[in-house]
């Protein structure tokens, strides 16, 4: 009988390839197999990202996890998904999953790991995340001493976007796409447009910086965040 192959999930940075960690970068050349998820007839964010690393003998699998679905309904189809990384496993081939910036956070690795982590040994690689990239990229600090930074998906209603940004000294909004003209009006409401600057792609050669105002909001592509930076402090 093969032993059980490993499952990694690797975080592969927000878009450039020299954010790939050493550690990813090992594991990502020495797997017999690599998988990764893209929206259908797109190509894969995390693939690309990795593509000049790739020794071009590994197996390739493709899954795709639909976002925005009711829990009841992803249940089925992401159990589905990962039916053929399990399946090389099980076949005593080590796989290694790409995840655009960290696996853990908004990463659609957590998804492989809740269905497969308790049948096959797993290691987990953090990656740079767009929550890091994106106030460099900007140029702007992010938070000082004791502040307080908030993560918000864009998703939220109005009133709990409003009671958070009311509650915290920083913020980060993520997942902007169609939310977008939700989000800039209720920072203009509170006072807070002049302080938020938003950015898309970021690190990757299609990174576009924009003024709040002058953001198309039939443009906005969801790998898109505001950032809320803290009042400077001396």
């Amino acid at each position: 009988m093969n032993p059980k192959g490993r499952l990694y999930g690797i975080g592969v940075g927000p878009g450039d390839p020299e954010l790939l960690t050493l550690k990813a970068l090992r594991l990502l050349r020495s797997a017999s197999v690599i998988a990764y998820q893209s929206a259908i007839d797109r190509e894969s964010i995390a693939r690309k990202i990795v593509s000049p690393y790739l020794p071009g003998h590994q197996i390739e699998v493709l899954y795709h996890l639909p976002r925005a679905l009711e829990p009841e309904k992803a249940q089925a189809i992401y159990d589905k998904e990962v039916e053929p990384i399990a399946e090389h496993l099980a076949a005593g081939r080590d796989v290694v999953v790409l995840c655009e910036g960290d696996p853990f956070f908004y990463g659609s690795f957590m998804y492989i790991f809740t269905r497969l982590s308790d049948q096959y040994q797993t290691e987990v690689v953090p990656g740079i995340s767009s929550l890091m990239a994106c106030p460099v990229s900007l140029g702007v600090p992010f938070t000082y001493y004791n502040d307080i930074l908030t993560v918000l998906p864009a998703t939220l209603p109005t009133e709990m976007l409003t009671a958070q940004l009311l509650a915290t000294d920083a913020a980060a909004i993520m997942k902007l796409g169609r939310h977008f003209t939700k989000v800039r009006d209720v920072l203009h409401q509170l006072g807070l447009a002049s302080r938020a600057k938003y950015i898309e792609r970021a690190t990757t050669t299609q990174q576009r910086i924009i003024p709040l105002d002058e953001v198309d909001p039939e443009q906005v592509p969801y790998f898109s965040m505001i950032v809320i930076p803290t009042k400077q402090k001396l």
